[in-house]
């Protein structure tokens, strides 16, 4: 990744500390982001994620490579019309993602549909051209799919297998493997085939895996990619050509400070990827497919810090519990899979530490993890959240009936609103009265 994009000691990209030691993010200082739009509140910095992007295109430059953004980790429109303007592509796994697309005036050519279970309305979003290419996910689907697309104008459609490779990551997002909902599994292969072979309007071009998230192992990444150019021989011997492989996202990304073991290179790993897809399309005798990746994390998960303000501090028995003003509802990763992100205090403070669990106001035990903060640390104190640009805001809810957070964008050197934050009227809308 380029400067702007790494950690620099205890600091995620784009934090830094002012001359009286105040946490600044993109150069802004984060008090005042939070004395301007509230807290909780979820900082995006636009700069980060265009480095990241930028780091991305320096890898393609060695090859032919695809580059798509999984909208699934976070999507506004305003976020949907700054990515629209770099040049990238948009996977989307809904109507209300593909919507939030459209109103962005996101380039149709550049949107895929994604889904293990693809709504009726969904895809005859797909068939009717709202979308450039659309990725299949199993045999019924495809049958549904070929029944709603009209001969004229041809659907691209790619194939997701369920290559059998089982990342090491924790199970509830491995997307790979024997027992996974995704992909078509080698036993249905045939069967796809035929059906695509009789409905020219779904335009083979190719084929995709993904086999999970925060994957630090190059070599899952690589055993995908020839994977997938063994099912590419298959699907020629079928009379398919495989014009294109997406080996899907899941790059790690690091979350901790100076943590040696999520040091993935990324650009060393698509440079193995590319060459690899060359070199074996070489050894299958097949023309070498386009290469296609799906960063999700990757481009805008280091580019997020949450904002909370202390409400209490408890020392209890063995802990001492720091309650901030947000929780399980705008960042349930923590206590879904025990999602770590590194805290720190915004204003400087004593430089005695203690180790405490942070935690959020709703009525669970709700951890947001464990945390070394300041001795002194009291109510109303701010404290940063890193690294939390991906899989927040996104899985956000309204438990105990709290507002979604506002989503603030920085860059070169200013702020402006992603999403507002949600009233309580937004919270009751859909009551009903009796």
């Amino acid at each position: 990744m380029t400067a702007s994009a790494a950690w620099r000691g205890d600091l995620a990209p784009g934090q830094g500390r002012d001359p009286n030691g105040g946490l600044t993010l993109g150069g802004i200082r984060a008090a005042e982001l939070a004395q301007s739009y509230g807290t909780p509140l979820l900082v995006i910095d636009l700069d980060v994620v265009d480095a990241s992007i930028a780091a991305l295109r320096a890898a393609q430059a060695a090859g032919d490579l695809e580059i798509s953004y999984a909208a699934k980790a976070f999507v506004t429109v305003a976020f949907a019309r700054h990515l629209a303007d770099r040049g990238v592509g948009l996977d989307v796994c809904s109507l209300g993602e593909l919507v939030t697309a459209e109103r962005a005036e996101f380039p149709r050519e550049r949107l895929t549909l994604h889904g293990a279970g693809k709504s009726d309305d969904e895809l005859l979003a797909a068939a009717n051209g709202r979308v450039g290419a659309i990725v299949v996910d199993g045999l019924d689907e495809l049958r549904r799919l070929a029944v709603v697309t009209p001969v004229s104008p041809s659907l691209e459609v790619l194939l997701r297998l369920n290559t059998g490779i089982e990342a090491h990551t924790h199970a509830f997002v491995r997307t790979g493997g024997d027992d996974t909902k995704f992909g078509v599994h080698p036993r249905d292969e045939d069967e796809a085939a035929a059906i695509l072979r009789a409905n020219p309007q779904l335009r083979f071009d190719g084929l995709h895996a993904h086999v999970g998230s925060q994957i630090y192992q190059p070599q899952a990444f690589i055993a995908n990619a020839e994977s997938l150019l063994a099912a590419a021989e298959r699907f020629a011997g079928l009379g398919l050509e495989v014009k294109r492989v997406v080996v899907g996202g899941g790059f790690g990304v690091q979350m901790h400070p100076n943590a040696q073991a999520e040091a993935l290179d990324l650009a060393a790993t698509i440079g193995a990827l590319g060459e690899r897809v060359r070199s074996w399309s070489r050894r299958l005798k097949l023309p070498a497919p386009r290469l296609g990746i799906e960063p999700g994390r990757a481009i805008v998960g280091p580019a997020g810090t949450t904002l909370y303000r202390v409400l209490a501090v408890k020392r209890q028995s063995s802990r001492t519990f720091v309650i901030v003003d947000g929780g399980i509802a705008e960042n349930p990763r923590p206590a879904l899979y025990g999602a770590y992100h590194h805290v720190l205090a915004v204003q400087p403070h004593s430089a005695v530490e203690n180790e405490v669990t942070l935690c959020g106001r709703s009525c669970e035990n709700d951890e947001l993890g464990v945390a070394r903060l300041p001795h002194d640390l009291g109510s109303g104190d701010l404290l940063a959240m890193s690294t939390t640009g991906a899989y927040t805001y996104s899985m956000a809810g309204n438990y105990n009936r709290f507002p979604r957070p506002a989503v603030a964008g920085i860059a070169n050197g200013g702020h402006r609103l992603l999403a507002r934050r949600e009233s309580l009227d937004d919270v009751l809308r859909n009551d009903i009265l009796p």
